[in-house]
């Protein structure tokens, strides 16, 4: 599948996401660690993709550690609210608001992924389109 294909997938799984989970499933799945799990679905016209969408809370000042994906997973983060300072090992750091995107290509090594603000919450949405038996979408530099 080519990265034009991909970033469409991402872009209707955002909307999808978006639009179909109440903002009460949301919460009702919200974790300690203010990370979500808000769809997951295999991808019909693609045997062995699926779709998952995972909403991450940051509290202000809050940041992830530097963490890797699933080596399938092309990535399409999208901004719900507040801003994220984030930054893939061998490109530049930027921050996006509200309302803006960006992508990671699988293998991405994700350097920085914080809130840039000190003072207000931030709320991001990362959308994977991923081999169905993938392995943790998430491993963190030890």
């Amino acid at each position: 599948m080519n990265p034009k294909k991909y970033a469409a997938i991402a872009s209707f799984g955002l909307a999808v996401a978006l639009s179909a989970t109440p903002p009460s499933a949301i919460a009702a799945n919200a974790t300690a660690n203010g990370i979500a799990e808000v769809f997951n679905h295999a991808i019909t016209n693609d045997p062995g993709k699926s779709l998952i969408a995972v909403e991450v809370n940051y509290k202000p000042g809050e940041k992830s550690p530097p963490h890797w994906h699933s080596k399938s997973a092309f990535i399409m983060a999208y901004v719900v609210s507040g801003s994220i300072r984030s930054q893939v090992e061998g490109e530049p750091v930027h921050v996006y608001k509200a309302g803006q995107t960006w992508y990671e290509n699988p293998g991405a090594h994700h350097i920085i992924s914080e809130n840039a603000s000190k003072t207000q919450p931030a709320r991001l949405l990362a959308v994977f389109l991923v081999n169905t038996k993938h392995d943790a979408l998430t491993t963190f530099d030890k």
